[in-house]
């Protein structure tokens, strides 16, 4: 080397920084690509397939990709580090061995590094497509050397209980996916964005969150006198009822309107012809899933159920459209008017049902009260005091205050709640009266 010209090492020099700022841009660039993007070029049709499949390839094995990047970057840096002290020699003497790994140090962090490793982590693809040209080739043709270098690493590792197999694959878990949706806000639509999460949802939500509970049921009776079921019919607001004898746990079928309707054409209305009407009760077994449900209510061409526990007694009803309010939201645009449990007072109290569900006063209110418990007002409030209170109990509930006004059967009929007073740094019950 003594033998070569100044200005012939110093283009080796610039060659080298050139190669060593290529291997650091390329790990950057491999590293940092969208894999989800990589995914859908590879399987497309654009002119980028074959780059991007070629990327995809070197990635399936990440430890061998950067033992060859490594290996090449060290390779480089170490001979430039070499000709740069011999060309400092040549110019300052023996001062030169302390100048050159100064200023080898300056260029290579500037020019090989810092710089390039900035550019392909702002256009990773831009960086890596162009690589893997390079890459893919290099690490056949230096396959044997990375084999051994990676196999001692990967033999250190063992030591330690670490295998290189255990890396982490690109499947996303709900939460990671919930981020994801929430960080592509400026590309998709609030309200695609609100359902999308909505459906993230489902599998967390089982049946009794969103059932019409038992005494809610809107029925028939059999057993009722017949202008009694008459007038039931008359006025009942639902197309499906479910029609029982004697008791709710004792079903006989669901009442389509429409095949009433069938039925009277030239026929007068009886208890016998209202039961050629009915179909047999399609049951959902309580704590099923929402995203389950759904596509059990689509296998079995089904809009409606029973929701039913471990005893075979029925909890309520859930129906195919609940479930796609959960998706949707309510198909109307003042959520709270549309709930006659929650009735707006001109002192901006709210006068709630107690038997209405935690999760349709979160939505109607946007409010964030707990799920993972009671389903209830009701019972939420009886499961934090821990006894039954009585008429005139006030609390603070989660920061809303709030007064029972009504009991009745054990049960909290009606209480007045201030969202006006709400303290978001009360996280639990106070009792205020």
């Amino acid at each position: 080397m003594s033998q070569l010209s100044l200005e012939l090492l110093l283009f080796w020099l610039f060659i080298l920084i050139v190669l060593s700022a290529f291997f650091s841009s390329s790990e950057t660039g491999m590293m940092r690509v969208n894999r989800y993007r990589l995914k859908s070029l590879a399987n497309g049709t654009s002119g980028k397939k074959s780059a991007a499949q070629r990327v995809q390839d070197l990635l399936q094995l990440p430890d061998r990709l950067l033992g060859l990047i490594l290996i090449g970057n060290n390779f480089v840096n170490f001979f430039a580090a070499t000709i740069a002290t011999v060309i400092a020699e040549r110019l300052w003497g023996s001062t030169g061995l302390i100048i050159a790994p100064i200023l080898l140090t300056l260029i290579v962090l500037i020019f090989a590094e810092l710089t390039p490793k900035t550019l392909a982590a702002l256009y990773p693809e831009k960086v890596a497509f162009p690589s893997s040209y390079i890459l893919k080739p290099l690490l056949k043709l230096l396959y044997p050397l990375v084999w051994i270098i990676n196999s001692i690493s990967n033999g250190l590792l063992r030591i330690f209980g670490i295998k290189s197999n255990q890396l982490e694959n690109d499947k996303l878990n709900p939460e990671e996916l919930r981020a994801v949706v929430n960080d592509a806000s400026p590309l998709i639509p609030q309200r695609h964005q609100k359902m999308l999460l909505n459906i993230l949802d489902l599998e967390s939500t089982t049946v009794e969150d969103i059932m019409v509970p038992r005494r809610e049921i809107v029925g028939i009776d059999l057993d009722d006198e017949w202008d009694e079921i008459a007038n039931a019919l008359q006025h009942c607001q639902h197309t499906r009822l479910l029609v029982y004898q004697g008791e709710i746990d004792n079903p006989l079928g669901m009442l389509h309107a429409r095949d009433l309707i069938n039925l009277l054409t030239n026929q007068l209305l009886t208890k016998d012809l209202l039961k050629k009407a009915i179909s047999k009760v399609y049951f959902v077994p309580e704590g099923t899933p929402l995203h389950t449900q759904l596509l059990n209510f689509q296998h079995n061409k089904q809009r409606i159920g029973a929701v039913v526990d471990e005893y075979g007694d029925i909890q309520g009803i859930v129906t195919l459209e609940d479930i796609l309010e959960e998706i949707v939201g309510e198909f109307t645009t003042d959520l709270a008017s549309a709930h006659p449990e929650i009735l707006r007072q001109k002192d901006k109290s709210l006068l709630v049902d107690g038997g209405i569900a935690v999760r349709e006063l979160n939505r109607s209110m946007n409010w964030q009260l707990p799920t993972d418990g009671p389903k209830t007002l009701n019972g939420l409030i009886t499961e934090y005091l821990e006894f039954l209170p009585v008429e005139g109990t006030g609390l603070r509930l989660l920061g809303y205050p709030m007064v029972v006004l009504e009991v009745d059967e054990n049960m909290l009929q009606l209480i007045q709640i201030y969202p006006e007073l709400y303290d978001d740094k009360i996280g639990t019950i106070a009792k205020l009266t």
